[in-house]
Parts: structure tokens; C-alpha cells; sequence
């Protein structure tokens, strides 16, 4: 840390800088200045921590001078040294927030602790707000995964409760609102972003949701996020508050207002990212009922449509609609219990007669591919849904089965179809089997490294449930079965072995420590603290 030390007695000035051991109380380099203008240079010009000043001084006070660094340099600490005992300086210095008041002649002692205590406020204030940084950027990376991971369980076909889905889109400021007419965008990424590697693509797709919510804001609200398959997946909702509108553009359509909007999305992604990427607009839709049908649709929409062609806008043909028998298929895959309530279950024969159901109806019928594909998204996307579910990725059941030219293969004929379909539960049923234990192990593991990090004493077992995509209840049966230990339990204990460290090896009051750890009542922190070490923290600092 830097310090000024201002007096228009330049020797006072040049004694402390002479005789005090700046190094060792932390101060790397110490400026001085013989008048409070003088000051207000060097604060303009150097990076200053600490300004030690006298009081009386020509044309400007130490007190107007303090009272000028706390409207422009608010974060410098301020230490008034004169050699007036006057009470009506020690108020108004009071008033302005100085750190200290010293009197003249300097005793050394005085003045080096008056120097620490002022080093150990800015450090405090620096690591809080080093800390509120980090919780910040914690809190948003998970906000914007919480968001994805939504979007792609609707889009799954995932169902949830009118109550449920509202809380969540508020917890997670979505801007969206219920049975309102609502358009999807698929976004396809060209050749230039699908070679990169899983950390360089998860950039891209940062930037390229950024870029989206900056220009639909206008006229839309948006939801946008990766898709389960290969592609972008943005929802949007045409702004009823009224901000923002585009001018000349109050009678346009939306689907005029999206085109628009897509190709300034295409010009900066072309313009920023240096890639092309094409979009596929839906007709309007219910939010949130008709989220699942409208993504199977589009995708194959996409997979009819030239695969190959990149940087283009495309709507979907509202009258290309399935056949009576796919809607039949489709409706049977649906029926409750659904597919994917089945697999969620591990209602493993169940299942297995429900797809056995609808291939029966496919077999009594002639359809094309682009029907079958629709069937393929289907039963994929419940197969999808329950692999995210359980914590692994798809393509590890059947490394080929997601290739799009074995897809291809797939979607010739019923019977393929329904090979795979039933070879791919086969899967599931085995990877069960001994997946249930590893990934107990691993979510114990996970909320341990979590429940570990710096700031882990600050969350409980709801949080950790959020995070780890369990209900508190399950979670916590998990870990008692897993360690014998009950999660709570384990997270007071964690929380109680970082008062230990801070009682013992910082001067921060008890208190303090107890807001750090999150809890609201001394007392109650007191209580558990002498519950598990058998002394409160007072007593242990005392010893």
C-alpha cells in the first residue's frame, strides 16, 4: 500500500518518513506534500491508500482536505495529525470518517498502530469485496446454467406445475409469462465453431446468448440457451411493458420483427464471432404447453431441410404437420404414465411395453422418414431427459447412435427403429444397475468440494440440493447412507471448523465471525459452537 503524509512542516513529514518501519507494517512507497493543494495533485496522479495530514495549514485545512478525499476518493483512509487537542477538531474529524486522530508531538507506537489498524480496515474491505465478487460471478454462472438446464427440460418434454414453473422463471429472472404467444428459434452454428473444443464453444455460446438478448430487448423478451441436441435453442416474447420500441415497427408482425432481428444476430455473429450461423423460426405457440411439440417440429423441420446450408433464415411450414398416425405415436408415447415417467421411475418393463405399443400402431401404417424422425426425437429426447438425470451424457450409452448418418440409417424402416430403441433401455437398464453407486459417490463428492470451497460455510442443504438437481430430502438421505453422517450435520461441523481457524488465527470479534458464517444469532452460533466443542467461542479464544 501506498501513503501521502501532508503538512506544510516539511520536516514532520520528513521524520516520519525517516524514522518509521514502513515495510515492515506493509507501506510500499510514501509520498509527501507540503499543502492540501499539493495533496490533491499527488491524488490525482499516484495510487494512494492511506493520507496522513495535519490540520491547520494555509489556504486549505486537514479537515477540508479530508472532507474533498471523502467525496472523491471515498475508499482512502484519512488520518488527521495536529497538535491542537481541540475537541471541535476531533468532531468534525469524527464527522468526516477518519480513521484516526493523533496528536503532535508523534509517538511512534501511536502512530504505527494507527497506520496498522488503518491497512487492516482496507485489507477487510478489500477481501469482502473480493468476496461479494465472487459470489457474484458464482451466482450468475449458475444462474445462466439453472436457466439452460430449464430450458432444456421443457424442451424435453419435462412437465411442471403451473406454481412450480412460475416460481422457478422468477427465481431465475426469466421475463416470461404463462399462456402467452410465443415463437422458438433454432440457431445452427457454422463449420468455423464446430471444431472448437468444449471450453472454447461454451464461450461462444456465451457470447452469442449476450449478443441475442442485446438485440431482441427491444421488442422481445428472451430466453436462450444450448439445446439438448446440437443447436441453440431461443425463446422469445413479445414485450407488453411498452419500453423500447422499435420505431416504425409498432404494427409489424412478429414474425416480421424476428426476421429482422435474426439477420441483425446473423451480422454480429458474423461481425464478432467471425462465423455464420442459420436460424429456423416457428409459428407462435402457447407458453409453456406447447414447448416440447414445437421443439421435436422444428428439429425435423431441420433435418428435412438442407442440413448443409448455413447462414439462412427459414420458417418452419406451419402446414407441414405430422400424419394421424405419427400424432397417434406420439400421443401414445405421451399417455400417462409417459415414457420419460417410466424411465424417471425405473418402471424398466413398463417402458418397455409402452414403446412396444407404438411401434405396433407404426407397423400398421406407411410413413416416411421425416415421420419416423419425429418418433426418433421423441423416445431420444426421454432417453435424453433421464441420462441428464442421472449425471452422464447420452452418447455414453451408444457412441453411434447420435452420428447423424446413423440416424439416417435408423429412420428407413420401423423395424430399425425400434431395435435401436429397445437395445438403447437395454442400456439404461444395465448402466443402472451399477451406476446408482457411483453416482452416489459422486454427488457426495460434489457436495463435498462444494460444502469445502471458500465460501461454502454459506450454504445449506437447499442450496447444494439446487445445485446438484436433487430434492433436499433425497440428498440428504443419500449422504447420511453414503458417509453416516447427516448433510446438515456435516455442514455445521465444516462451519464450526472455520470459527476454530478464525478465532484462533484472526482478531475479528465474535460477531463478526458469526454474520461471516451466515448465521443471523450469536447466541445460536454460540450454542452450536459449545454443542460440538464443549466451550463457547469466547471461552476457546480465552484459552
Amino acid at each position: 500500500m501506498n501513503i501521502l503524509l501532508v503538512d506544510d512542516e516539511s520536516y514532520v513529514t520528513e521524520s516520519l518518513r525517516e524514522t518509521i518501519p514502513w515495510d515492515e507494517i506493509g507501506i510500499q512507497a510514501v509520498y509527501q506534500a507540503s499543502s492540501a493543494f499539493m495533496a490533491i495533485d499527488r491524488l490525482e496522479e499516484l495510487d494512494i491508500d492511506i493520507v496522513v495530514t495535519d490540520v491547520r495549514m494555509p489556504e486549505m485545512s486537514g479537515l477540508e482536505l479530508i472532507g474533498t478525499i471523502t467525496e472523491r476518493w471515498p475508499h482512502i483512509r484519512c488520518i488527521l495529525l495536529t497538535g491542537y487537542s481541540d475537541f471541535e477538531y476531533a468532531k468534525q474529524a469524527v464527522q468526516l470518517q477518519a480513521s484516526a486522530y493523533i496528536l503532535k508531538p508523534v509517538d511512534d507506537r501511536e502512530f504505527i498502530h494507527s497506520i496498522a489498524a488503518a491497512i487492516r480496515s482496507i485489507q477487510e474491505e478489500r477481501m469482502e469485496l473480493e468476496r461479494y465478487y465472487k459470489l457474484l460471478h458464482s451466482w450468475k454462472s449458475d444462474l445462466g446454467h439453472l436457466r439452460t438446464r430449464l430450458l432444456q427440460d421443457l424442451a424435453l418434454g419435462r412437465e411442471l406445475s403451473v406454481p412450480m414453473l412460475t416460481t422457478k422463471l422468477n427465481e431465475y429472472e426469466i421475463a416470461f409469462d404463462m399462456n402467452r404467444d410465443t415463437a422458438m428459434l433454432l440457431i445452427q452454428l457454422g463449420s468455423r465453431f464446430t471444431g472448437l473444443d468444449e471450453h472454447s464453444a461454451g464461450l461462444m455460446e456465451y457470447a452469442l446468448v449476450n449478443m441475442a438478448e442485446e438485440v431482441f430487448k427491444d421488442r422481445f423478451h428472451i430466453w436462450c440457451g444450448k439445446a439438448p441436441h446440437h443447436c441453440m435453442i431461443l425463446l422469445a416474447q413479445m414485450r407488453q411493458d411498452g419500453q423500447g420500441l422499435a420505431a416504425g415497427s409498432g404494427t409489424q408482425p412478429a414474425e416480421v420483427l424476428l426476421q429482422g432481428y435474426a439477420e441483425q444476430l446473423q451480422h454480429h455473429v458474423s461481425s464478432y464471432l467471425k462465423g455464420e450461423i442459420s436460424v429456423l423460426v416457428t409459428p407462435m405457440f402457447r407458453f409453456p404447453g406447447g414447448v416440447a411439440d414445437t421443439y421435436r417440429s422444428a428439429l425435423s423441420s431441420l433435418y428435412v431441410l438442407d442440413q448443409s446450408d448455413r447462414g439462412e433464415i427459414r420458417f418452419m411450414n406451419e402446414a407441414a404437420a405430422s400424419s394421424e398416425v405419427l400424432i397417434q405415436a406420439v400421443a401414445e408415447l405421451d399417455q400417462p404414465p409417459a415414457l420419460y415417467q417410466l424411465l424417471e421411475t425405473r418402471q424398466w418393463e413398463d417402458a418397455r411395453g409402452k414403446l412396444e405399443a407404438v411401434f405396433a400402431v407404426l407397423e400398421q401404417a406407411c410413413i416416411g422418414q421425416a415421420q419416423l424422425y419425429g418418433v426418433f426425437l421423441h423416445i431420444s429426447n426421454a432417453y435424453m431427459y433421464i441420462a441428464h438425470k442421472q449425471g452422464y451424457l447420452i452418447h455414453q450409452l451408444d457412441q453411434a447412435g447420435w452420428d447423424p448418418l446413423y440416424i439416417q440409417q435408423l429412420i428407413q424402416s420401423v423395424s430399425k427403429l425400434r431395435a435401436w430403441s429397445l437395445d438403447m433401455l437395454d442400456k439404461l437398464v444395465q448402466i443402472d444397475s451399477g451406476q446408482d453407486q457411483r453416482h452416489k459417490s459422486r454427488i457426495v463428492r460434489q457436495v463435498q468440494d462444494m460444502v469445502a470451497a471458500e465460501n461454502g460455510h454459506e450454504l445449506s442443504v437447499k442450496t447444494i440440493a439446487d445445485r446438484v438437481y436433487l430434492h433436499p430430502v433425497y440428498l440428504s438421505k443419500i449422504y447420511k447412507s453414503e458417509t453416516g453422517e447427516g448433510l446438515g450435520d456435516y455442514i455445521i461441523r465444516k462451519r464450526m471448523e472455520r470459527a476454530l481457524y478464525l478465532l484462533k488465527h484472526t482478531n475479528k470479534r465474535i460477531y463478526e465471525i458469526t454474520a461471516e458464517l451466515g448465521y443471523q444469532n450469536p447466541q445460536y452460533f454460540s450454542k452450536m459452537f459449545r454443542k460440538l466443542y464443549g466451550m463457547t467461542p469466547h471461552e476457546y479464544r480465552e484459552q
